[in-house]
């Protein structure tokens, strides 16, 4: 179907293209396919303003939103009940635009170069290493502060949420479509920063430069022993005597803005 050309209006909740946009709420079938869902003009937006063009839009029949269909590979008119139907908000959005995996940032990581910390891409020499980050939402704003506080990237380890579910996309508030997301096994390699809550050494004393990644563990296991062992440095975030513990997507933040402050190239 030709971009702003649809053929009808989808009213039956059953339409097979909105069965298999129902389908990508599960984590398998969105790898399966390579493709996820995104909510929402302004995560919409988002996406085409980073140059990353939906494979398809599904739009309100009295919602029509022209410059983002223009945009769109396909465009399908539904039903305000019919689009409700396969939505995961409170209300129902203008559009659901469906997104592939291969579109989003690519990290370029082989080439040394003219970057900070001698990378071709300055998006290498930062990272987030994460490790059983398996909250979406946590993920999905750590995807949020990167893009704040970049260029960055993130590598995720083992048993982290996918940064394309459903929380996670709406947590990241379109920064998804702007920062670079690998596998801890395909990131590049650079001295890391642990962050554990025990250690005595605090991340201000440590005065972190980049090219540097700083580790984050879940909340209740925290980062790995063998990660702490090879970690150039191993340090907290001091807290209020009695505060438990801080949010991993909070100490991601402050992590990134540490190197900021102590001094770390920006373009």
């Amino acid at each position: 179907m030709a971009a702003g050309a649809p053929h009808g209006v989808v009213t039956s909740k059953q339409n097979p293209q909105l069965k298999a946009l129902r389908a990508l709420r599960a984590a398998p079938e969105r790898k399966r396919a390579g493709l996820f869902a995104c909510e929402g003009e302004d995560l919409v937006q988002a996406a085409i303003l980073a140059s990353r063009f939906p494979r398809a839009l599904f739009v309100q029949e009295s919602e029509r939103l022209p410059e983002l269909e223009a945009a769109s590979h396909e465009v399908l008119v539904c039903s305000k009940e019919a689009l409700a139907s396969v939505s995961e908000l409170g209300h129902t959005p203008r559009c659901i635009a469906v997104m592939a995996y291969e579109d989003l940032p690519q990290l370029s990581v082989n080439s040394p170069g003219s970057g900070p910390g001698l990378f071709t891409d300055p998006a290498a020499a930062v990272a987030l290493h994460l490790h059983g980050v398996g909250d979406p939402g946590n993920l999905g704003t750590l995807v949020r502060s990167v893009d704040g506080f970049g260029p960055a990237h993130i590598a995720l380890g083992e048993r982290c949420a996918d940064p394309c579910g459903p929380k996670a996309v709406r947590a990241s508030m379109g920064a998804i479509f702007r920062v670079p997301i690998v596998a801890l096994d395909d990131a590049p390699v650079l001295s890391v920063i642990a962050l554990d809550a025990a250690a005595t050494r605090t991340l201000a004393d440590c005065r972190p430069q980049a090219p540097i990644a700083f580790a984050l563990g879940a909340e209740r296991s925290g980062v790995p022993q063998h990660v702490l062992a090879a970690a150039i440095a191993v340090v907290s975030i001091p807290l209020t005597p009695g505060a438990e513990s801080l949010n991993v997507a909070m100490a991601g933040a402050i992590a990134l803005y540490e190197l900021r402050r102590s001094g770390a190239p920006s373009t």
